[in-house]
């Protein structure tokens, strides 16, 4: 069982832009993430299963909901806690950032934003405490970066609404309690509806085969002929609008988390430079694994500021979804990166079990295609500074 050494990388002394309660925050959720995950993420991810006992422990950090007002169950902080948070869950591995993300933003989020004063104290306190876990559903087997190509529809029954469609590559679905569906009326307009676990003709099939977030479990949604009442729909927002505001919240807690996995990947290569021996000395002492480790430690310091800046930019209200794009664009390409050249700088040993680091490698992947795509995000930015929009 590999030991957690981790101790943080902070080259531009950032934690003088911190506030105590932030750094507190972030030092309980790394504590608990040493104690309790750390151990047993390798094991996790070789099985395939996300550990669903680590959920009370998740919620006790506050990972579930963080900025969600207090009246709801959540502890009322900043989009920086939200973040440093994301990082620490992330740091470990992105699995386990995937499941408190989608539980934070994309499930509770959109019941805050758009949800009836009933909606939200029936579901947000229990999302909080972990309770119960929701699920986000967006994504269908056809329309991936073009989500206003869903063919999911819901139709009005008189006394209720009636459910068909399915998506798929939903994080949390094989044991959500809830999920938040995208789909469209008979307009032809998206809406947010809540669907609840136990409601005939609901189904949530586990997708197999994973190579990457193997400790997160993924699924399906399939909905034949579900009838959903006409409470559950939110009200507040309508159009594509609304879940793309939900992915500008995750997006968000990616930028963060995608660090994490950049430090892990650097603190790890830095400690094995230092104490494997080759030609009679320590493999750090070779120039060219410190031009690895000097790069390593420069673009994660880049990626700091420009994170720390765009949660500073959430708090005012100010931060648009181009920024966001811009920072999980570049934050998770960085992260693949360093992550790929601590493999090699651990050699052989890099790609076992002993070390994290080949599993961060695959987590990336996936992190890097899901919630816009790699190349979707620098599209995202072309369009913002030239003014034309190349989706179209």
């Amino acid at each position: 069982m590999r030991t957690d050494q981790y101790q943080g990388h902070d080259y531009y002394l950032m934690d003088e832009l911190l506030t105590d309660e932030h750094k507190l925050i972030r030092d309980a959720a790394r504590e608990w993430v040493k104690k309790e995950v750390s151990p047993i993420i390798e094991e996790a991810a070789e099985n395939c299963k996300f550990p669903q006992h680590l959920i009370p422990g998740l919620a006790s950090i506050g990972a579930f909901g963080p900025y969600i007002p207090e009246e709801y169950g959540g502890a009322g902080l900043d989009q920086i806690a939200y973040g440093l948070i994301m990082q620490e869950l992330e740091r470990c591995d992105s699995g386990l950032r995937s499941t408190a993300s989608v539980q934070s933003s994309l499930v509770m989020y959109p019941i805050w934003k758009y949800g009836s004063e009933e909606q939200r104290m029936k579901y947000l306190p229990k999302l909080a405490s972990g309770e119960w876990i929701g699920c986000f559903g967006l994504t269908e087997p056809d329309h991936g970066s073009n989500p206003g190509g869903m063919t999911t529809n819901f139709k009005d029954m008189g006394d209720h609404y009636l459910l068909n469609g399915a998506k798929m590559w939903i994080s949390n679905a094989p044991f959500a309690q809830v999920a938040v569906v995208w789909a469209k009326n008979e307009e032809g307009r998206i809406h947010g509806i809540i669907v609840e676990r136990g409601m005939e003709g609901f189904t949530t099939p586990t997708m197999h085969g994973k190579w990457s977030l193997r400790a997160s479990d993924t699924g399906e949604l399939i909905f034949d002929n579900v009838k959903v009442p006409k409470e559950n729909l939110l009200p507040g927002r309508s159009g594509l609008g609304g879940p793309l505001s939900c992915l500008d919240s995750a997006r968000y807690g990616i930028a963060w988390g995608a660090i994490g996995a950049a430090l892990d990947c650097y603190d790890v290569a830095l400690r094995y430079s230092q104490e494997r021996m080759q030609f009679n000395k320590p493999i750090g002492a070779f120039q060219l694994q410190q031009k690895k480790l000097a790069e390593m430690i420069t673009e994660i310091t880049k990626a700091q500021l420009l994170t720390l800046r765009l949660g500073q930019l959430r708090n005012e209200g100010r931060a648009t979804s181009s920024m966001i794009s811009m920072a999980k664009r570049n934050n998770v390409d960085m992260a693949k990166t360093i992550a790929s050249n601590a493999r090699q700088m651990l050699g052989g040993m890099g790609i076992t079990g002993e070390y994290p680091i080949m599993r961060h490698m695959m987590n990336l992947e996936s992190v890097i295609t899901y919630e816009g795509t790699h190349d979707i995000h620098l599209l995202i930015t072309g369009m913002d500074v030239t003014g034309f929009d190349a989706f179209k």
